[in-house]
């Protein structure tokens, strides 16, 4: 059972990452389902993600940033599973 819960936050949180990146670059406009389902997903991700930003903000490259946050989350994602499955 937690090999499944594991794998399936995996799964939304590599689809909002990826979801995240083609709304950050401006493909989707504002109002698009796509927008919507980005965001409704973002809701339930934030909560989890913010303690973790307090401890690793955000790395600056250029005018982007690489959230450690979420990288944070797959690696422990990936323990759980790796110990559960």
């Amino acid at each position: 059972m937690i090999c499944t819960i594991a794998t399936i936050a995996v799964l939304i949180l590599f689809g909002w990452v990826i979801l995240g990146w083609i709304v950050e670059l401006g493909r989707i406009p504002w109002g698009h389902p796509v927008r919507s389902l980005y965001d409704l997903i973002g809701k339930g991700i934030n909560p989890i993600l913010r303690p973790i930003r307090a401890v690793l903000p955000p790395v600056r490259i250029g005018n982007a940033a690489l959230d450690l946050s979420v990288i944070a989350v797959f690696v422990v994602l990936w323990v759980i599973r790796t110990a559960a499955c």
